[in-house]
């Protein structure tokens, strides 16, 4: 088999390494990969919003299947142009990944099928949007641009005087783009937070390991929202009964809602769960995997990852016994100084072996590259450092061990990443 990867960061390096557990497939390919992922799949240069180039590789290469891992290329349909030009795809279609390009379609979802979510309306003009808002008069109050924004698109003001400049800047400054247009102005929710991703062949649902993000750049969730410094998994707010809750009054209303719709969901959808002194609602869903939640899933899973592939593809999902390890897992996410704001790149990376890894931990590569056969730093989150273990102490241990002794210049990581769980 020739199994090809689309992407380039930390989840697709996690995907890629338990991919590669699988004997019957031969050949690797990630695009356009990284310089770590290049020790474990052969990475080709297309750009992953490139649907035609991609396309194009697919069927050149002979490709048997094709996995389409970021919410970009799935938004643009990428997963649709892989089965029409006869390549079996894992990811949802064009129409299904709506659940994460618009927040305005996603929402409106939610309310049509009585999916529990924060309270909410849409906006296409300013003028409305702030009138809304100061009716309300209820802060912090979240505002969010309706489409992608690399998983940054969403303000949290604690005044009004916060609320109307996050209003302007959005739909009048574009900080977005085009994904500003119209914005969700919806109610502040309160309590722990839990990211549930989920296999789904758009009639049955197994969840994932449930796991904790970590999205603040320093110690004590301060300082600005990246796109994840660290997770743990399992998440220990998240108890059976919460999880039968989720499974009741979410995860299958909104399968049967896209059913309902006529975009039925194949994929990994992830749930952003909060869980409220009235129930579990949703904060988001993601159209894939999330990053860095599947540096810590994907490490429990023991049941072949390839095989659960095919069956989503093929709508057998539910022909499998989908099994995980018992333990937990944690990732320290190692980025550049100065992230998510600027920072420098083409730093050399010190501590790794030959492989690009520790002795002491699994490293996935986010941001980096081979330069005069260096691994040498080119993102802002550069390296993914994860551990298994019986216990999540033991597995945090083990993590931060391993991040002590790989080294760049102005490395940062967060020291208290699932400290909040112990």
């Amino acid at each position: 088999m020739k199994v090809l990867v689309v992407g380039g960061g930390g989840r697709e390096h996690a995907i890629i390494r338990k991919l590669k557990e699988n004997k019957t497939i031969e050949n690797l390919y990630c695009a356009p990969g990284n310089g770590g992922i290049s020790f474990d799949a052969e990475c080709v240069d297309i750009k992953a919003t490139n649907v035609d180039k991609m396309v194009a590789f697919a069927k050149e290469s002979g490709i048997d299947f094709a996995v389409v891992a970021p919410d970009d290329p799935l938004v643009l349909g990428m997963a649709d142009a892989m089965e029409e030009a006869g390549i079996p795809a894992f990811g949802p279609s064009k129409l299904a990944a709506r659940i994460e390009g618009s927040k305005v379609f996603s929402k409106n979802l939610m309310k049509k099928y009585g999916i529990p979510t924060a309270k909410y309306e849409v906006f296409s003009n300013t003028e409305d949007a702030i009138r809304y808002i100061e009716a309300e008069n209820t802060f912090p109050t979240v505002i969010k641009a309706d489409g992608l924004a690399l998983g940054k698109g969403v303000i949290i003001a604690q005044s009004l005087d916060e609320a109307k400049n996050a209003v302007h800047s959005i739909m009048e400054d574009k900080i977005f783009g085009a994904s500003g247009n119209e914005i969700v102005v919806e109610e502040f929710l309160t309590g722990p937070e839990v990211s549930v991703l989920a296999f789904t062949d758009s009639k049955t649902v197994v969840p994932m390991v449930s796991s904790m993000d970590h999205k603040r750049a320093l110690d004590g969730d301060k300082g600005l929202n990246t796109g994840g410094m660290g997770t743990i998994a399992p998440n220990p707010c998240y108890t059976e009964a919460h999880a039968q809750e989720a499974m009741e009054q979410i995860f299958l209303p909104t399968i049967r809602a896209m059913v309902a719709e006529g975009c039925p969901f194949k994929g990994c959808l992830y749930f952003g769960l909060m869980i409220t002194p009235n129930g579990i609602k949703v904060i988001e869903y993601n159209c894939r995997f999330g990053d860095p939640e599947t540096q810590v899933v994907l490490p429990l899973l023991k049941t072949d990852l390839f095989t659960i592939f095919q069956a989503v593809r093929n709508e057998t999902l539910s022909d499998l016994k989908i099994e995980w390890a018992d333990g937990a897992a944690a990732c320290v996410v190692m980025a550049s100084g100065g992230y998510p704001q600027k920072y420098e790149t083409g730093c050399a990376i010190e501590g790794l072996d030959e492989n690009g890894q520790s002795p002491l931990a699994t490293v996935y590569h986010a941001g980096t590259k081979i330069s005069d056969g260096k691994i040498v730093t080119s993102g802002g989150r550069v390296l993914g450092v994860t551990a298994t273990a019986a216990t999540l102490q033991e597995a945090l241990e083990c993590s931060y061990k391993a991040v002590e002794t790989i080294h760049f210049e102005k490395a940062h990581y967060r020291k208290d990443i699932g400290a909040k769980a112990l």
